[in-house]
C-alpha cells in the first residue's frame, strides 16, 4: 500500500481489470487521468473529436472483444454528448464504463461551471451511476462499475468523479479483477424446454442479445442441426448464426421476410434465446401478442428483470448464453421431429429473399443497392466487415 493520488489509483484500477484502450475527449477536468495514462503505455489512449465517438467507439470495442468499453469525457457538455452512445450501449446490451470528470465536489449543488447531475441525466439508459466522493473508494467503486457492467444483462455504467478526488492522495489497496457472473438453467427447466419441444410441429429459434462466445454459438448451431430446428436472428444480430447454414432462415427487423415474419405468427413453439423480443425484431409487437402470445414462448435472457417485461413467457429461463447453449449441446435430439419439411420449406424462403427484386417504380436508372451487394459478395473473402 503506497501513496497515490486519485488519478493514478483510478488509471492503476484499470490495469487490474484487464483495460488495454481508453477512448476520451480531453479537458480540463480529465487532466490528471491523462497525465497517469501518459504514464501507463500498456494503456492506449485514442483521443476523439467528440464524446459521442468516445462513447460509440468504446461501444463498438466492448461489441468486438467482449471486454468492457471504457471512455473519459468532461463535466456537462462532455457527459451530454455522450449520452447517446450510452443510450446504444443499454439498448444493444454492451459492457461500458463511461468516467465523467466533474467540477470540484465543495461546489456540487451551486450550479457551478458545467456542473451536471449525472445519476438524472444517466439513470434511465444505464445500468448503475455512481460518484467518487473520496479517493480511497475509487478502488471499490471502480471494480462495483466493471461487475455490474458485465454481469447479468451486460450494459453501461457511470461514474463521475469530481476533479479535486483526483488530485486527493490515499494509500487505499487495489480491488481485485472483476469476474463476469451469469445464471445458469436448472436441470428441471431444460427438461421442460425439451418436453415442449417433443410436443411441437412447427417450432422456431430465435437468437439474438448479446454475451455470445464463439463456443456458444457452435453449441447452439449443433443443438439446431441435431433437432433440424429453424433459426432466425433477431434485430442486428445476423452474425450470431452462419448464414449459410441450411437451418438459418433469415433475420427480423426492418424490412424483415415476409414469410419469415408469418412462419412466426403461425409457430407453436418460439424459442427466443438471448433475444429481447424488442419493436424491431417483433414487427412493432405484432409477431408475438402481450402479455401472453398465442405461440408457446420458451424466453432465455441473462437479465432477470427483462423475463416478464413484456411477454410472460411459457418458460423464462434466466441464463447467459455459453451455460445455456452448453446444455442444449447435450440435450438428447428429438427422433424424427415432424418439422423437417418446415425446415426446408423455411431455408428456400430465405433463398428467394435474396434474388433480385423486381424494378420498382423508378426503373433501373441509377445504383442498384442489390447489385452493389452481389459485387461486394463476390470480390470480398468470407470474413471482411463492412
Amino acid at each position: 500500500m503506497t501513496a497515490r493520488t486519485g488519478a493514478r489509483l483510478l488509471v492503476d484500477q484499470l490495469l487490474v481489470h484487464g483495460v488495454d484502450r481508453v477512448f476520451c475527449v480531453p479537458g480540463r477536468s480529465t487532466l490528471p487521468v491523462l497525465d497517469a495514462l501518459r504514464d501507463t503505455p500498456s494503456i492506449r489512449l485514442v483521443v476523439n473529436r467528440h464524446e459521442s465517438g468516445s462513447a460509440f467507439m468504446a461501444d463498438a470495442y466492448a461489441r468486438l472483444t467482449g471486454q468492457p468499453g471504457v471512455a473519459f469525457v468532461n463535466r456537462a457538455a462532455g457527459a451530454a454528448n455522450a449520452v447517446i452512445g450510452v443510450h446504444t450501449a443499454c439498448h444493444d446490451s454492451t459492457p461500458l464504463v463511461l468516467f465523467v470528470a466533474q467540477g470540484a465536489s465543495a461546489f456540487a449543488g451551486r450550479e457551478a461551471f458545467q456542473e451536471v447531475d449525472c445519476a438524472r441525466l444517466f439513470a434511465p439508459i444505464s445500468k448503475g451511476v455512481a460518484q467518487v466522493d473520496r479517493a480511497d473508494r475509487i478502488p471499490e467503486l471502480v471494480a462495483h462499475a466493471f461487475q455490474l457492467a458485465v454481469s447479468g444483462r451486460p450494459g453501461p455504467v457511470v461514474l463521475a468523479v469530481p476533479e479535486d478526488v483526483l488530485a486527493q492522495v490515499s494509500e487505499a489497496a487495489d480491488a481485485a479483477c472483476h469476474e463476469p457472473l451469469q445464471a445458469a438453467p436448472s436441470d428441471t427447466q431444460v427438461a421442460a424446454l425439451r418436453r415442449l419441444l417433443g410436443q411441437a410441429q412447427r417450432p422456431i429459434v430465435i437468437v439474438g442479445g448479446s454475451g455470445w462466445t464463439q463456443a456458444a454459438c457452435d453449441n447452439l448451431r449443433r443443438w439446431a442441426e441435431a433437432n433440424g430446428l429453424p433459426v432466425a436472428c433477431a434485430y442486428r444480430r445476423q452474425d450470431l448464426f452462419d448464414n449459410r447454414h441450411p437451418n438459418y432462415c433469415g433475420e427480423l427487423g426492418v424490412g424483415a421476410n415476409p414469410a419469415l415474419a408469418q412462419r412466426v405468427r403461425s409457430a407453436d413453439l418460439v424459442i427466443a434465446v438471448g433475444a429481447r423480443l424488442d419493436e424491431a425484431t417483433t414487427d412493432g409487437y405484432t409477431l408475438l401478442e402481450a402479455p401472453r402470445s398465442r405461440q408457446v414462448l420458451v424466453h432465455v435472457h441473462p437479465g432477470i428483470e427483462e423475463l416478464g417485461r413484456v411477454y410472460q413467457a411459457a418458460l423464462p429461463i434466466c441464463s447467459g448464453m455459453p451455460q445455456f447453449a452448453s446444455r442444449l449441446a447435450m440435450m438428447t435430439p428429438i427422433e424424427s421431429p415432424p418439422w423437417r419439411d418446415a425446415l426446408t420449406a423455411a431455408r428456400a424462403d430465405y433463398d428467394a429473399w435474396q434474388q433480385r427484386p423486381a424494378v420498382g417504380a423508378q426503373g433501373a436508372r441509377g445504383i442498384d443497392p442489390w447489385r452493389v451487394m452481389q459485387e461486394l459478395a463476390r470480390a470480398l473473402p468470407p470474413d471482411a466487415i463492412l
